[in-house]
């Protein structure tokens, strides 16, 4: 097909209903990228021989040497159905585990997705997750099998049996989808009873439950793949060959002479052909007869590729004449019968009509958005779409109309920012020269010559005796004219030279967008709306009518820019356009300064900021990067800047240590990570440290056996003295640890008493708290807002509705004696206000709690005023860094059991209370109020610190302060609120310690793909590091088992390569992270009953898992490490010497 010009694509990006945006979605080496090869190569702009090996839209070397996609990539094709041109946009995306992030980049731009499925290994781990991610964004997805070609060479299948096989499989992609549709209807109609529950007031006696689970009514038909509904089609990539059964239900019709309508019901289903009535008959199975699949479309494929690759030259000829081919000589005499194979199948079955004609007939245009999709992009977290503002509202209209006249507004979404060589951009780009151009050239370079010429005749004339030439003079200055022109010659060269060389090095950024409504133009200016800009906020300050042009005030999270320049995406090429309507995807120059990785763009301040993209890989990977030359410094911050920015999924930290930190989703992300900071944003040489591996620290309920499966207490114990002794050494003075572990302990100057007590959480409330961490935030966020008494009774009802379900949840797990009331009584949650560990307050006199917005009410006055603070601040550090080895903590309850001021403290207390009032009443409320972060104790303590510098302040200026907080004793320990938060955080240290300790490892879910002969292999391999496998299935139809296991992320590295290694690249593993893991060792643990020392030994040197991670860690971090230098000091001595 003839390449299409760029002059022709702007004309088709006019006509919104010829516009399809679709990204290719499968499970990584499915045929992606092959697939899009044979689409392309459909437009011309690739060989169609070369389609499938020069996989054009993995451009980057590192894509090509290792055979997998790793970003994703859009090119615009042309095609043309039933009289109709079409736009395609196509978007390949990647299928590794490490690059799911790229795939919802891709997604959020499409309407609708081509899933792509491996007819032998069928569904994977990577095609469950990317059909969630477009069932999440509400994209309609069409289905290619692919590499059916491997059914008849590979496993050598019959008809028939590959024909159960590929209805396993589809059988297995509907299950997913039901399970998907299964989900939200019940989800619905949870909604749904929850409203009607609060509307009815129906009487208790009166209510008769509905049982149904509302299935039956909903119809979902049209979710389902089929290949009678035509969003099917099987296919070869490969060998360039694909059909859906439309194209054989017209062929059969007129052969038959049954309509095409009946063909397209039959041919796939329990249907065989009755040749001698010539009628089609139901039920195959049964009496033993071909399906009509198989019996008019598998066979003739079965027939083909057995002719080819017997080399049947009657055969193929017969097949070639009666479908009407013509194949080349070059083609039917080459030494490959793939190659011959493909000429013919390419002709007879093109891939490339029949996937795109089903993309046209069955995948939405633009105009076609659903209006729940667009309230899902317009409401951001847990807003609904009513609570918007009424301007942002009117916006949705916008958006489903798509439409490109002068008065819609312009919104457009930035998914990603990709880094461009600047020598790729159009402009930069060498042109060829018109024939004007080439004649001035030509002029140019003959007026050179002829002066050159003249330079050297006037240096023979200069050299010659003055008696000989009179005209000397002028021949010399006309030389040193013309070294002088030579010399500003040279230079311009040289600075031209380094400008170009700069240029060249330079990284371009452009933003993979699409505009969902109005026209994009170049020189455009529009604001750029941040993922926290929030459009009820600004709106207050800017009118809905004010455009990007006008003059301004500074809005939160917003800001002006210009679209420099937009581009039409090819693949590897960009072409400059001047103006791209609605419903296109594009990329636009110029906004790497105000986009970092995603943002909205409109001309409306009413437009709210579109849905974060949902990520489905967790960054979970850290390395540590440091330049080998120190003065390279400056290079490696501004290389990991741009890193941050061309990648969707990395995060670029620099962490109290001082150390550069690079967090990836996986080895092969990581390797890419590096590379890109190598090669092109930094460009210098790195060293990176080993990988910082996340652990978490908790507690465990006391063992009931020991590590010899002993009863505990039953044994006769050895050295249990020495170990008690040495655990009493343990603590200092000043702190009482009772023999159920309740830790009592006094501030420096003895004005306040603490009693803390930790207990671990059960492994549900744990899982509640980490789901929940942004709900708990928004909770910390509104109690705030109500001590401040700043939008209180905006709190949105279904924000309050989920915290009354999270509350409900956390009451039905912490059940028992010993959790009684403990939810009413949470102070805070920790790490960061919004982490798995909870602090309670069983004291008397407090009644303050992190349900403070359900209640609607402000914080109480105390008898101990703003020090709770204190309290807060000094759990949130201790749940920051445990002691074993400075980790977050996990699972982790703090009790406050005694929180006792002293006599003098209580009265000074009340007396800077009483001096605050009589000063103002302003005070008093400030006093009042809970500051929003959790340092906030060092504000109040700097205010305080002239005062108490020394201990001989009189006692009259003590009672006219009139400043906020504390004017306790002045003495020598510092502010008082500071001596608070430090007791409260060693008094967690020590209840911490005071309870069997253990560490917590990162989990990966890890799914191998064996056959039979490696299967031992694998488990090697799995069981070396310290793996555990979860279950082992075979696949229907094939030798290939599927080995489901858990592994630790600490010993995954390496572990895929050696995987592929010990099995000769037959099974290679997708390592997901999955969850948090107890390691069951103790750290600490040494032998103390006489069993103990005969299974361990004296010295117990077997290797302790736990304690070999969290030495690994204290190492790391340059705390103390207990190790002898010298492990068995046996002597040594040298044989050869003492004989």
């Amino acid at each position: 097909m003839v390449l299409t010009s760029v002059g022709k694509m702007m004309g088709l990006q006019q006509k919104a209903a010829g516009i399809r945006n679709i990204c290719v979605l499968a499970h990584v080496d499915h045929g992606k990228t092959t697939l899009a090869d044979c689409l392309i190569s459909s437009n011309g702009i690739i060989s169609s021989r070369l389609a499938g090996k020069l996989r054009y839209l993995d451009s980057r070397e590192d894509e090509q040497v290792r055979g997998i996609t790793m970003k994703s990539s859009a090119i615009s094709l042309h095609f043309e159905k039933g009289g109709q041109e079409y736009l395609i946009n196509l978007i390949d995306s990647p299928g590794h585990v490490d690059f799911s992030s790229e795939v919802s980049t891709a997604v959020r731009l499409c309407d609708g997705c081509i899933i792509v499925v491996d007819a032998v290994e069928g569904v994977c781990p990577q095609t469950q997750a990317v059909l969630r991610q477009a069932w999440l964004e509400n994209i309609r997805p069409v289905l290619v099998i692919n590499k059916i070609d491997r059914l008849i060479v590979e496993l050598k299948l019959t008809p028939q049996e590959a024909y159960m096989h590929l209805k396993n499989i589809l059988e297995q992609i509907n299950a997913v989808t039901g399970s998907l549709f299964t989900s939200k209807v019940l989800e619905e109609r949870a909604e749904k009873e929850a409203e009607s529950e609060s509307s009815s007031d129906t009487a208790a006696g009166d209510q008769i439950y509905d049982w149904s689970a509302g299935l039956e009514d909903t119809d979902d038909s049209h979710l389902y793949f089929s290949p009678d509904h035509g969003n099917v089609v099987f296919a070869s990539a490969i060998d360039g060959w694909g059909f859906g059964i439309e194209h054989f239900a017209k062929l059969y019709s007129q052969k038959i002479g049954i309509k095409p309508a009946v063909l397209l019901k039959t041919l796939w289903g329990d249907y065989y052909l009755n040749t001698k009535a010539k009628k089609i008959m139901k039920g195959d199975q049964s009496k033993g007869k071909k399906p009509l699949f198989v019996q008019l479309v598998l066979d003739n494929i079965w027939s083909l590729y057995e002719a080819v690759m017997k080399r049947d030259k009657e055969k193929i000829e017969k097949i070639v004449t009666s479908l009407g081919l013509k194949i080349g000589p070059r083609e039917s005499r080459h030494a490959d019968p793939k190659v011959h194979l493909n000429a013919i199948c390419s002709q007879w079955l093109p891939i490339s009509d029949a996937v795109l004609s089903m993309v046209c007939s069955k995948l939405p245009s633009p105009l076609d958005i659903t209006a729940e999709r667009v309230e899902k992009l317009m409401c951001v977290g847990a807003k609904t779409f009513d609570s918007l503002p009424p301007e942002t509202q009117e916006l949705k209209s916008a958006f489903l109309r798509c439409s490109s006249e002068e008065t819609a507004p312009v919104i457009v979404f930035v998914s990603k920012m990709f880094a461009v060589d600047a020598k790729a951009l159009p402009h930069n780009k060498p042109r060829p020269l018109t024939q004007e151009e080439i004649a001035q050239r030509r002029e140019l370079a003959k007026q050179r010559h002829a002066g050159k010429m003249a330079a050297n005749q006037g240096k023979e004339v200069s050299e010659k005796p003055p008696s000989e030439n009179s005209s000397e003079g002028t021949g010399s200055t006309g030389d040193k004219k013309g070294e002088e022109q030579q010399l500003t010659d040279q230079m311009d060269v040289v600075t031209s030279k380094a400008a170009k060389q700069e240029a060249d090095n330079k990284e371009s950024f452009i933003a993979f967008a699409r505009v969902f409504s109005g026209v994009v133009r170049r020189g455009q200016k529009i604001f750029v709306l941040g993922p926290k800009y929030d459009p009820a906020e600004s709106l207050h300050k800017l009118s809905p009518q004010c455009s990007a042009t006008d003059d301004l005030p500074s809005v939160p999270h917003m800001s002006c820019c210009t679209l420099e320049n937009l581009y039409l995406l090819m693949g590897r090429e960009l072409e400059e356009l001047e103006e791209v309507p609605a419903g296109n995807v594009l990329g636009i120059g110029g906004l790497q300064d105000f986009v970092l990785k995603s943002a909205t763009l409109s001309t409306s301040p009413a437009c709210p900021p579109f849905t974060p993209l949902n990520f489905e890989a967790t960054p979970i990977v850290r390395v540590a990067v440091e330049p080998k030359h120190p003065s390279d410094m400056p290079q490696l911050v501004r290389g990991m800047k741009l890193l941050n920015q061309a990648d969707p999924c990395v995060q670029v930290l620099i962490q109290e240590t001082g150390e550069h930190v690079l967090v990836t989703a996986g080895e092969v992300h990581l390797q890419r990570c590096l590379d890109d900071l190598k090669e092109r944003f930094a460009k210098i040489e790195i060293s990176v440290s080993a990988p910082i591996i996340p652990f978490r620290e908790t507690i465990t309920r006391p063992p009931k056996v020991d590590m010899v499966n002993e009863e505990i207490g039953k044994q006769q114990k050895v050295a249990v003295i020495h170990q008690t002794k040495e655990d009493q050494n343990k603590i200092p003075e000043g702190i009482q640890v009772d023999s159920d572990g309740l830790v009592t302990i006094s501030t420096p100057n003895k004005q306040a008493t603490l009693s803390v007590r930790a207990l671990p959480l059960p492994e549900e409330v744990t899982r509640l708290l980490e789901e929940n961490s942004d709900l708990i935030r928004t909770m910390e966020q509104l109690s705030t807002s109500l001590n401040e008494d700043k939008n209180a009774h905006e709190i949105n009802q279904k924000t309050m509705d989920k915290i009354k379900e999270f509350k409900q949840k956390l009451e039905q797990n912490l059940q028992g004696r010993k959790w009684r009331n403990a939810v009413d009584h949470i102070w805070s949650f920790g790490p960061r206000k919004c982490g798995p560990n909870i602090l309670l307050h069983k004291f008397e006199g407090y009644k303050n709690s992190v349900w403070q917005c359900l209640e609607n009410t402000e914080k109480e006055v105390s008898k101990y005023g703003d020090f709770d603070n204190s309290i807060v601040s000094g759990f949130q550090l201790a749940t920051l860094s445990g002691p074993m080895c400075e980790e977050p903590l996990m699972g982790v309850c703090f009790t406050v059991e005694k929180w006792e001021m002293n006599k003098v403290g209580e009265t000074l207390l009340t007396k800077s209370r009483d001096s605050g009032e009589c000063g103002a009443v302003e005070h008093q409320e400030s006093e009042d109020t809970v500051s929003p972060t959790s340092n906030c104790t060092v504000d109040t303590c700097s205010e305080n610190e002239h005062e108490q510098s020394s201990q001989s302040v009189p006692k009259s200026l003590e009672k006219n302060s009139k400043n906020k907080g504390e004017v306790l004793l002045t003495d020598c320990y510092g502010p008082f609120s500071g001596q608070l938060i430090a007791t409260m955080k060693e008094a967690c240290r020590y209840a911490l310690q005071a309870k069997p300790q253990r560490l917590m490892a990162a989990m990966y879910t890890c799914e191998i793909m064996a056959t039979a002969e490696v299967l031992g292999r694998v488990y090697a391999v799995l069981s070396k590091r310290e793996g555990r496998v979860l279950q082992e299935e075979m696949k229907e139809g094939t030798d290939v088992f599927i080995i489901k296991a858990v592994l630790p992320v600490a010993e995954s590295f390496g572990f895929a390569d050696e995987i592929r290694k010990r099995t000769s690249g037959l099974a290679s593993p997708q390592l997901v992270f999955s969850h948090w893991e107890i390691i069951s060792s103790d750290p600490f643990w040494v032998p103390t009953t006489e069993e103990e020392y005969l299974h361990f030994g004296e010295k117990a040197d077997s290797e302790n898992q736990a304690r070999k991670y969290m030495n690994a860690v204290r190492k790391r971090k340059g705390l103390y490490v207990e190790e002898k230098i010298v492990e068995h000091a046996e002597k040594q001595r040298t044989l050869s010497r003492n004989k």
